[in-house]
């Protein structure tokens, strides 16, 4: 029972220390708050993600610069309300502007 039970443990250890599965953009966008404020194909409180999509489409690196904005806040690019900082890590806020630049 011993040799088994033991490379069972270590395996399991193993499988405990693994990174979670990093979430899609549509999930983040689901789970992280996005929808109050955003939609897809119509402006909300904030630009609809097509509209961005089509603003930024033909900028170098703009994913980026909205991940920061995401993960940060921001204001005046899309009129007085400003976009507050959001509780998303780096990494969740550029799959979040990556998802966002595919909606062109």
């Amino acid at each position: 029972m011993k040799k088994i039970l033991i490379p069972l443990l270590a395996f399991g250890g193993a499988l405990a220390l693994q990174p979670a599965l990093a979430e899609t953009g549509e999930e983040l966008y689901k789970t992280k708050g996005c929808t109050v404020c955003h939609a897809i194909d119509s402006k909300l409180v904030g630009p609809a993600f097509k509209e961005v999509a089509a603003k930024y489409a033909d900028q170098a690196g703009i994913a980026d610069t909205l991940a920061a904005k995401i993960k940060n806040g921001g204001s005046g690019n899309w009129g007085q309300i400003p976009m507050p900082p959001n509780a998303v890590t780096e990494e969740e806020a550029k799959i979040l502007a990556e998802w966002v630049m595919t909606h062109k």
